[in-house]
């Protein structure tokens, strides 16, 4: 390759670094708020779940939780929530938080506005049928849009952020693996993003499942309670 050549892609190397790094990135404020973790030096955590409801696994989870006295929030996804509705009931009958994480967790409706104020509507209707009305709104691969700040005006929703648990945990690695990232870089006020669904379909979450127990039984041994992103954040819940 010549240098000029190289030198071409090095820039194009960097105008992809930049447009994730301001479009999807965990941590970019470039188009709004986006909190990724709470203003606190108490040692408290919030655990989030995304892209269910998806049983057993998202079950499985509830019932760990529900021994140790944990709330948590759930972002799931509006068609896996028609097809799983009691799964959503019991969840918020336990105390856990529920947010929308869009309708169809499809690439392309949430690229244009019209799209995505859709996917955002049907979702918000998919949640009122099991009586909820969310006032929080995570993104589905964090992807953020000019249109997105407007679009959750108009419904009245929040954007909250995070930390992936593990950049690899759609693939299902080792739950030790999953459970050391997390709890290495775990720190009051962190937000940890798990997924107890696939993209809003069934999906083996097994290695998930079993990741939690490991972080959530060493985070109690160091000291750290847990809330729900909206009381972390000072946000209410629902609308």
């Amino acid at each position: 390759m010549n240098r000029l050549g190289a030198t071409g892609g090095l820039a194009a190397a960097a105008a992809a670094g930049a447009g994730y790094w301001r479009f999807m990135s965990p941590y970019s404020q470039s188009l709004g708020p986006f909190p990724y973790r709470g203003r606190t030096d108490s040692k408290v955590v919030a655990l989030t779940f995304d892209d269910g409801p998806n049983d057993p696994f998202t079950s499985q989870i509830a019932d760990f939780l529900g021994e140790h006295e944990i709330r948590a929030t759930f972002f799931q996804v509006g068609r896996a929530i028609l097809s799983q509705p009691l799964v959503t009931r019991r969840l918020a009958a336990d105390g856990h938080v529920i947010g929308n994480h869009g309708f169809t967790h499809e690439f392309s409706n949430y690229l244009t506005r019209r799209t995505l104020a859709e996917d955002v509507r049907k979702a918000q209707a998919a949640l009122a049928t099991v009586g909820l009305r969310p006032a929080l709104y995570r993104p589905p691969w964090l992807l953020r849009v000019p249109a997105l700040g407007p679009v959750l005006r108009e419904h009245r929703l929040r954007a909250v952020s995070g930390e992936f648990c593990h950049p690899l945990e759609v693939f299902q690695p080792r739950p030790a693996l999953i459970a050391g990232r997390v709890l290495a870089k775990v720190r009051p006020g962190s937000i940890v993003i798990f997924h107890d669904g696939y993209d809003g379909r069934p999906g083996d979450r097994s290695s998930t499942v079993a990741a939690v127990k490991i972080v959530v039984r060493q985070l109690v041994r160091d000291g750290y309670r847990f809330a729900t992103v909206s009381e972390l954040l000072g946000r209410p819940a629902y609308l």
